[in-house]
């Protein structure tokens, strides 16, 4: 190593604002006369050196800077030069010189380096943890002396866990935050073709560097143009991050040989979990009794987790390794003969436990070594003496020995590939799980078309779909027959998608290889039609739902007919023509229905729901209300979401709500995981059609979370406006906007109709609560009457009392009654073939708003009644208020505060805050007080009277005259009138006045 070199200057850094504020910091104090000292502590990758680099940078003008580092300047050991993080910059060199030139420049008395005189010194030592002893304890004793008056900063970088530093202040930078990771992605890849990086490759690349930037730039070095812009398929595994994992292995060599043997354990129990499920502890501890480690060893490294380094982290029953990164460097760094003997361990004792267990529990949800077993099914077993062949009983750095078995190491190491553990898996027929299965696949040198038949098939039983996914990945690494390949792959990436992994089951989709025409009808076209499947699933649940459509409809020629996914994925295209709502197009996913294969019950929903659509509405409620039957006896996940939609169809809201409940429960209980944002989304605006609104608020809030999880923005959007609705009952009006908006936003780019027409019901609404006829009646016209923008066919009727209420309130113009009464009747079409129990009371609504003065008062009563024989407080409220203002404004005051008084009450135990409001003010205004907290102790309206009080609010929310005049009832001229009274009665002159005064 020379004793100077170059370090180039950095250029930008990505998601390290806070920690370069620390350096900043530590600089900043040394600049003014102080100092200090700062240990970066990290796990290779992260970043260390560049921190340092960029420290370096920073104080070049101040002063003299001292960089020393155990590795020649111009090695990016794991990654970690500016070329992984910064773009690469000209600038003047900064002097690198060893770890002993540092410590003796440090002895130096004479300036510019003697502390307290000079200018401010920066001293920066690179992988500390490395440096010899003599090195480090002269840079330790220089950085517990850098104090006030030193001048002096002092900063380091070294591997996490060491422990060589303790009593310095220590910052341990983390991964890259998503968005930082991105963006430092999009940095190096500029030239990735003119289509751009493809999504698939992108989340492949982000998942696979799991925040680590240098191993992000390792791995989008070694991939071609057409491999980024998904023109061509990612290799399994990507290559690039040979760097980084040896980097992290470094750490293994220090550590003695029962803990070496425990780590490689842990990282091959964790093959045939999913992704960050850990591994099982018991196993860890059978599997290392039987290997021969030390008893009082493992106690302490599985239940106090001590003696490895701080490499293995416990929770629960499961143990983790302190990053995922660790684990692929252990099993990269072990001879391939030591890993193959720890999986054959591993496999003979899954094989042992699951021989022990009832056959349904072996082969159920709870298993043997995996994510979801018990600890407590897990006999320990009696330990063995001596291990398997061909595991020794330790093993070092680049598969040399460790120093205390040596010999046996070189032995096993010597061992033909082939050598299996004396208690191996049987070769046979007979069944093991499916856990042994993937471990023996881990072990397996290359294609074994026999075992990868074996593990598809024991995949196929109930089971976790992770577990499944993960499992049938390294089925497809062991076939070698291209076709049979890309069918495991897509099988995999199907149970990644039922697990909520929308990410992985596209990364999976990816290895399936080119969708190119003529694919279907060369070998292998079948699972060309599970790929279609599954992007159509994919697109469904989080793009544009026309594109679904099409995928799904194109998947269910390619399947076979009597694949139950043929009948699914025309299902699915129809609920996607649902979303879209594209009635015709809905029609034809039924229609195609019709000709395929399907389970007892499906006809019945098919026949039922074309049948209505098509205008046979008394033939298609009697096919609909078989469906029911699910709703109160056993039934799947699907069927009782079909039987829920039946219910709402039907209008039998009740049925809904226990088809929604029950099919929430089995979703809980069997999964798919992917399925509990649907499965809370039809519960919540089934219990919304109730008038449900708090249960139905609770449970949008778990879906939306639920959405987000397994990454189904169209869920999230569908979700967003049921809670939009909620919040135009229950409020504040700002939740509703801001739910509302970001439906729409979400349905906007991938068509979803219904949750726009929804969004845009709740924003009318809420208009409606806070006394903006105009505005609501401005927002419902285009959904609900003639023309290209109207609302999804299955919502615009239900919004028809709200529009007509709207433009009523609001002053309707002579040319509109047309359209309203055109729009009534509709209404009034549609509750006579419902069962929705709200429906005649909300047409008798209607009637009475439209009916003259000398109609409109039975019609009120009729409503009324109707309301008597129907659920829902909400609805008989609006009634209430609707049909006391009308009374007031007819001067029959006195007659109008028993509704208005019932409707407060009602709005009240609703917890309809901004409806209450508005009612209170109807009662005021007939001269009865009511009580507002907003008006409690002594606030300046309490001395208007109640006339001037409702005048006061609607100017104070910014109402012109006209508009105050026309939601009381009231010319411009008597609004003036009072407006200057109130003025006079508040000592004000002004709107804005006004305004500030009322502000909560």
């Amino acid at each position: 190593m020379t004793s100077s070199t170059t370090v180039r200057s950095p250029g930008r850094l990505y998601g390290r604002n806070d920690e370069l504020a620390a350096v900043r910091s530590l600089l900043d104090a040394s600049w003014q006369g102080g100092g200090g000292a700062l240990v970066l502590a990290a796990p290779p990758g992260l970043g260390r050196t560049a921190l340092l680099r960029a420290a370096a940078e920073a104080h070049r003008g101040r002063g003299p800077v001292l960089y020393a580092t155990a590795a020649r300047a111009d090695r990016s050991a794991a990654g970690e030069g500016p070329d992984g993080l910064f773009a690469p910059q000209p600038a003047a060199p900064c002097p690198v010189i060893t770890p002993e030139a540092l410590a003796a420049r440090l002895r130096e008395p004479r300036e510019p380096y003697a502390p307290g005189g000079g200018r401010p010194l920066l001293v920066c030592a690179d992988d500390a943890h490395a440096w010899d002893r003599a090195p480090r304890a002269a840079l330790v004793s220089a950085a517990h002396g850098a104090g006030a008056g030193s001048r002096t900063a002092v900063l380091l970088t070294a591997a996490d866990g060491t422990g060589l530093f303790a009593g310095l202040p220590t910052l341990r930078p983390g991964p890259l935050e998503a968005e930082a990771a991105s963006a430092l992605l999009d940095r190096l890849t500029p030239g990735a073709g003119t289509e751009g990086l493809d999504p698939v490759v992108r989340a492949e690349l982000l998942g696979e560097a799991a925040g680590n930037p240098s191993l992000l730039v390792g791995l989008t070095r070694r991939l071609t143009p057409d491999e980024l812009a998904g023109r061509a398929p990612l290799p399994y595994p990507l290559p690039g991050g040979e760097a980084v994992l040896a980097a992290h292995a470094e750490r293994l060599d220090g550590l003695p040989a029962p803990a070496r043997t425990l780590l490689l354990l842990a990282a091959a129990a964790q093959e045939h979990e999913p992704d960050g499920a850990g591994a099982d502890a018991l196993l860890l501890l059978r599997a290392g009794a039987r290997h021969g480690l030390p008893p009082a060893f493992l106690d302490r490294a599985l239940s106090g987790l001590t003696g490895t380094g701080g490499l293995l982290q416990r929770a629960g029953d499961r143990v983790h390794f302190s990053h995922r990164l660790i684990a692929r460097a252990v099993l990269r760094h072990a001879p391939r003969a030591h890993r193959r003997a720890a999986h054959e361990l591993l496999a003979a004792l899954l094989a042992e436990a699951a021989d022990r267990l009832p056959a349904d529990s072996a082969s159920g949800r709870t298993r043997a070594g995996g994510a979801g077993s018990r600890a407590s099914t897990h006999p320990t077993g009696a330990r063995t003496p001596g291990r398997p062949t061909g595991f020794p009983a330790s093993w070092g750095a680049a598969g040399e020995p460790g120093p205390a078995t040596g010999r046996e190491a070189r032995t096993a190491a010597s061992r033909p590939p082939d050598a299996t553990a004396p208690a191996d898996l049987p070769d046979g027929p007979a069944p093991a799980p499916l856990a042994a299965l993937v471990q023996r696949a881990c072990a397996a040198a290359g294609p074994d078309p026999v075992l990868a038949a074996r593990i598809e098939a024991a995949a196929a039983s109930p089971r976790p779909h992770a577990e499944r996914s993960a499992a049938l990945v390294r089925a497809a690494l062991l076939s070698a027959e291209p076709a049979l390949r890309a069918a495991r792959f897509a099988a995999a990436a199907e149970q990644a998608g039922l697990a909520g992994d929308p990410a992985r089951a596209r990364a999976l989709l990816a290895r399936t290889g080119p969708r190119t025409a003529g694919a279907a009808a060369r070998p292998g076209g079948a699972s060309r039609g599970l790929a279609s499947y599954v992007h159509g699933m994919l697109t469904l649940r989080s793009g544009p739902a026309a594109d679904a459509h099409e995928a799904l409809l194109a998947a269910a020629g390619l399947l076979d007919p009597h694949d139950p996914r043929t009948a699914d994925a025309l299902l699915k295209a129809a609920e996607a023509a649902w979303a879209a709502g594209d009635a015709l197009g809905y029609l034809d996913a039924l229609g195609r229905l019709s000709r395929a294969p399907a389970e007892e019950g499906l006809e019945d929903y098919r026949a039922g729901m074309a049948a209505v659509l098509q205008g046979r509405t008394a033939e298609g409620h009697a096919r609909l209300r078989r469906c029911l039957g699910p709703a109160g006896g056993p039934g799947g996940p699907a069927g009782l979401l079909r039987a829920g939609v039946a219910g709402l169809v039907l209008g039998d809201l009740a049925a809904a709500c226990r088809a929604g409940a029950r099919a929430l429960a089995a979703v809980r209980t069997e999964g798919p995981d992917a399925l509990l944002p649907q499965a809370l989304e039809h519960l919540a605006y089934a219990e919304l059609r109730a008038g449900r609104h708090a249960g139905a608020r609770a449970h949008a809030l778990e879906g939306l979370h639920a959405a987000r999880r397994a990454g189904q923005p169209n869920a999230s959007a569908q979700l967003h406006a049921v809670l939009a609705l909620a919040a135009s009952v229950e409020g504040p009006a700002e939740a509703c906007a801001a739910h509302a908006d970001a439906a729409l936003a979400g349905a906007a780019p991938n068509g979803l109709a219904q949750a726009a027409t929804l969004a845009t019901w709740a924003r009318a609404r809420a208009d409606l609560a806070s006394g903006r006829p105009g505005d609501a009646a401005a927002r419902l016209a285009p959904l609900i009457g003639a023309g290209p923008g109207r609302g999804h066919f299955a919502v615009r009727t239900l919004a028809v009392p709200c529009w007509v209420e709207a433009a009523v309130l609001g002053g309707r113009l002579p040319e509109e009654a047309g359209e309203l009464h055109a729009a009534v009747d509709a209404f009034a079409s549609w509750a006579a073939r419902t069962a929705d129990p709200g429906a005649p009371a909300q047409l008798a609504r209607c009637r009475a708003l439209l009916a003259p003065a000398d109609e409109a008062d039975a019609r009120y009563a009729e409503a009324l009644a109707h309301h008597g024989r129907a659920e829902g407080d909400f609805e008989r409220a609006r009634t209430q208020l609707l049909y006391g203002q009308w009374l007031r404004r007819r001067r029959r005051t006195r007659e109008a505060r028993g509704p208005l008084r019932d409707a407060l009450v009602a709005f009240q135990r609703c917890s309809a805050r901004a409806w209450a409001d508005r009612s209170a003010g109807e009662l005021r205004a007939a001269g009865e007080p009511a009580g507002n907290p907003r008006e409690a102790g002594g606030e300046p309206l309490a001395a208007l009277t109640p006339q001037q009080q409702r005048i006061a609010r609607c100017v104070a929310e910014g109402a012109t005259n006209r508009e105050v005049g026309l939601r009381l009832s009231l010319s411009p001229r008597t609004v003036d009138h009072h407006l200057r009274n109130v003025f006079a009665a508040l000592g004000i002159r002004s709107r804005t006045e006004l305004a500030r005064l009322l502000r909560p």
